[in-house]
């Protein structure tokens, strides 16, 4: 099938799509492309030899997988791509190959196999959401500019992203990632505390991959070699992970005070060196820990804490905002051990939010919010803040999209209701599978440890892998795994992802383990699955 530029004419984006399609034909009459489909196999050779090796791929062990979202609506005479742009398609070769779903909660490899996603929480609103779409087409079709220039949509987005905040948060920074947001708060952080770099992290805590941000990532900077000893040095002091699975402390109506004391010492020894604190960071909600989420008390007590030091608190929030949890907008205002929406006690704010993944949709949109006394200090440095990129119209208008979409969709809401579904299947599915050690998290945000023995809570690291696999390979769902031991099932699908979602999850999953993994044999060789 050869598409003409003229199918698409009288589209609303016609003009953006017709010079790609026409850039096709030219690029055919080269004789550049050999193959009517792409080969998944020279794609993977090509990415290893142009990619670096640090930059994993999905299932390498198991199989990569390639995924070709592509939609045709000739009655309404468009053409609409996700996930992949045009110029990739070009040089991949992947027209014209057409497939006709792979929307929601789904994703679709080159061959149309359609994959059930439990663990992209990049595509927050859905994968393909026509909201956002149509937003982004929309808005690329007018202007997209750096943001020296004035312009509503970025200023609008700013207000809207405001007032979903406590006071006193409401000076807004636009960037492109969760790892410039991050490096952009630590520089803030600094600016208010007189300069000190002196930093509180959590054990297995990851933060982004700029300089900064690693410093303050125990679960990049204590594998490898790159930093010496394991340690970046001793303005960066890392406590233990608040998690009352397999941390010292296991008591929820105890653990938030004995987990806080690790910061409030750590605090004190630099005051007692006569420094002052940087920051403490932490997630409302640990991804690549494993989902550790805070005991009660415990964000609270650390706030108090810095705060005594001349430092703040830093909430990233980049994987887990905007409603995933369920219970709260932010996961810093979550409850622990939340039996309902309501929480007594009025929740901590930080002093600063970064924010990220989920705010696009796929776009690269991500922001810090702070106070105005907050980023005061940072103007007296006399360092301009400037990013070229970093809340540019089309990308605003992405994000104004995911926010109507939230408050449109419920999806707040029905992350709670079906959360608690899928939490209630998998610990129905603990109470007959020993090999469930715990099941953990809140709405959208779950976690599912593997363990081989439920008392000395030997890690099920293998079996983890290979459950892993085989729900990728056999029953086309996509898993991630996580944790200091690997051994986590970490599931923060799209926030669309419905009840007959969980349902065939949870069954695939109680299929592979009584099935699959059962007959297994000998898992002692058997790779990590990089997810």
């Amino acid at each position: 099938m050869v598409l003409s530029s003229t199918v698409v004419s009288s589209a609303a984006f016609a003009g953006t799509v017709t010079l790609t399609l026409v850039s096709l034909k030219i690029w055919r009459k080269k004789g550049a492309r050999k193959h009517s489909t792409a080969k998944k196999e020279h794609v993977l050779r090509v990415r290893q030899t142009h990619f670096s090796s640090s930059q994993s791929v999905s299932y390498l062990n198991s199989g990569p997988l390639m995924f070709v979202q592509v939609r045709l609506c000739l009655s309404s005479l468009y053409i609409c791509t996700t996930n992949i742009n045009y110029s990739r398609a070009l040089l991949y070769s992947l027209f014209p190959i057409i497939f006709w779903q792979g929307t929601g909660s789904r994703l679709i490899d080159e061959a149309g196999v359609s994959y059930l996603d439990t663990r992209n929480n990049v595509a927050h609103c859905g994968h393909s959401h026509p909201a956002v779409v149509h937003a982004v087409q929309q808005q690329v079709a007018q202007l997209n500019t750096n943001t020296r220039y004035l312009h509503p949509i970025t200023t609008e987005l700013a207000q809207r992203l405001a007032n979903l905040l406590p006071d006193p948060l409401e000076v807004v920074f636009f960037c492109n990632s969760g790892s410039e947001a991050n490096d952009l708060a630590l520089r803030l952080a600094r600016a208010y505390s007189g300069g000190s770099n002196n930093t509180i992290v959590l054990d297995d805590a990851y933060h982004g991959h700029t300089l900064a941000t690693l410093e303050a990532s125990p679960y990049k900077f204590t594998h490898g070699t790159e930093y010496k000893e394991q340690s970046p040095g001793p303005h960066i002091t890392k406590v233990s992970s608040p998690n009352t699975y397999r941390g010292a402390y296991r008591n929820d109506t105890t653990a938030g005070a004995l987990y806080a004391a690790f910061v409030e010492r750590a605090c004190q020894a630099y005051r007692d060196k006569g420094e002052t604190v940087r920051a403490f960071v932490a997630e409302g909600g640990a991804s690549v820990a494993g989902v550790v989420l805070p005991p009660d008390g415990y964000l609270r007590a650390c706030a108090a804490a810095v705060r005594a030091a001349g430092g703040v608190y830093i909430a990233d929030e980049v994987q887990t905002g905007f409603g995933r949890l369920g219970s709260c907008f932010w996961a810093f205002e979550h409850c622990h051990d939340a039996a309902s929406m309501k929480d007594d006690e009025p929740a901590v704010v930080p002093d600063i939010v970064a924010i990220g993944k989920p705010f696009g949709n796929g776009m690269p949109l991500a922001a810090v919010v702070t106070s105005k006394k907050v980023a005061a200090a940072f103007e007296k440095c006399g360092v301009e803040y400037f990013n070229t990129f970093g809340g540019n119209p089309v990308c605003a208008a992405a994000g104004l999209a995911v926010l109507n979409v939230l408050e449109q969709e419920e999806l707040q809401q029905k992350a709670w209701q079906v959360g608690n579904h899928l939490k209630r299947k998998f610990r129905a599915l603990q109470d007959r599978i020993d090999l469930i050690g715990d099941v953990r998290g809140s709405g959208l945000f779950l976690g599912v440890e593997l363990v081989r023995d439920r008392r000395s809570l030997e890690p099920a690291a293998a079996e983890t892998s290979f459950i892993c696999s085989v729900l990728k390979s056999k029953y086309h769902v996509l898993t991630s795994i996580d944790g200091p031991y690997e051994n986590v099932l970490v599931v923060k699908p799209p926030m669309v992802f419905n009840h007959a979602d969980a349902d065939y999850f949870c069954q695939c999953l109680e299929d592979a383990i009584t099935k699959d993994l059962a007959y297994a044999g000998d898992l002692s060789s058997i790779a990590k699955t990089p997810t």
